[in-house]
């Protein structure tokens, strides 16, 4: 979710309630900043500093990192424990971009059952005197040949980490197919002692009872699903105290909802003019479903100010009710493809000397966020 669950984005969904419910608010849900990247955080780059902001009530502050080197992982948890800039450290290896995978990083590293550990150990070693817990984020495998999420969900849970979270699919599936909620089931049989959190393809409230129904999960990580849905864990609050009330707003609210989050990332930015090149990418999710003719749509996505934002949204149809086809998939997709990897990676589990020289490559072409 690089790009998209920034510090404006979090206070939009921590908003959201549902009228009546009692615990029912987004507030009430763990919300994870986009992936940090770990040497850019030790080295305290400009945009690795902003990333790691919280507003004064989030609570708890929840810090996503990606590394490849267990030192330099370290050093980054201490930075954030000692400085008291985190609540709770989420570790990634489950991205599958090519740029992070073609290093050994991301997905591609808990193949590397030394290195995985190694990592892991030192996160939870720096965390562990400021009582910060560590989770580990992970696919099932690079491809359906090379499966990790097993070992991994096993050393994790050796190391110490507080809990485990599956993205049900592997690398070379990428966002593509269908999500396999069996692979969640047979890690919770093999994980006993810490929480494990299912991943992929929720995309309503209703998906996510049915995920912890079908696998006997602890919880669930929701990505693409919130893409302009903010209102999303609101629900997940509602059906997991077991209301069936669910956010079904028309388009006026629905775009009250889009200024609103055009409107924080502009305090985010301090630049109105890049919150608007921001908040462009947003807008398509914001409307699926709904009638918006495509001139308006194309002149939403060169909107440059607030004020052309307001002016825009005012001539739609604002009285349009929610729509039935505004549910399901969101965001990309894609198909399955070969997993770019570093030269003769999957020959062994151990790293060898190139591949230790890969890897302390692996953090220069990833960005801070």
């Amino acid at each position: 979710m690089a790009g998209i669950t920034n510090r404006a984005f979090r206070r939009l969904c921590r908003q959201y309630g549902q009228p009546g419910a009692v615990g029912t608010s987004g507030a009430s849900c763990l919300y994870v900043s986009e992936m940090i990247t770990s040497r850019a955080l030790v080295e305290r780059t400009p945009i690795s500093m902003r990333l790691i902001e919280h507003d004064e009530d989030e609570s708890p502050r929840s810090v996503q990192l990606y590394g490849v080197d267990p030192a330099t992982v370290a050093a980054a948890v201490r930075m954030l424990v000692s400085e008291d800039r985190a609540d709770h450290i989420d570790l990634n290896f489950g991205c599958p971009v090519p740029k992070v995978t073609r290093k050994g990083g991301g997905a591609a590293l808990p193949w590397k059952i030394d290195l995985f550990r190694a990592i892991v150990r030192a996160a939870v070693r720096e965390a562990a005197p400021a009582l910060v817990p560590v989770t580990v984020k992970m696919r099932v495998g690079i491809d359906d040949e090379h499966i990790t999420y097993l070992d991994a969900g096993r050393i994790a849970e050796e190391e110490g980490a507080a809990a485990v979270a599956l993205h049900a699919r592997t690398a070379a599936q990428a966002y593509s197919g269908q999500a396999d909620w069996a692979r969640i089931a047979e890690l919770k049989r093999a994980v006993s002692t810490i929480p494990v959190l299912g991943n992929g393809d929720i995309w309503s409230a209703e998906d996510a009872v049915a995920m912890m129904r079908q696998t006997g999960c602890d919880g669930v990580v929701v990505g693409r699903g919130c893409l302009g849905r903010p209102w999303l864990f609101a629900d997940l609050a509602a059906a997991f105290s077991g209301s069936s009330v669910r956010a079904e707003p028309n388009l006026r609210e629905v775009t009250q909802a889009l200024q609103l989050h055009a409107q924080y990332l502009t305090d985010f930015y301090g630049d109105e003019a890049r919150a608007c090149r921001d908040i462009r990418k947003h807008i398509s999710w914001y409307l699926k479903g709904f009638a918006v003719g495509g001139d308006i749509r194309h002149r939403l996505g060169l909107i440059d100010s607030l004020g052309a934002l307001e002016r825009l949204t005012a001539t739609l149809d604002l009285e349009q009710p929610w729509p039935g086809d505004a549910e399901g998939q969101r965001g990309r997709s894609g198909s399955s493809r070969k997993v770019s990897l570093p030269e003769f990676w999957l020959d062994s589990r151990d790293l060898d000397e190139r591949q230790r020289a890969s890897i302390r490559a692996a953090e220069v072409s990833v960005s801070g966020g």
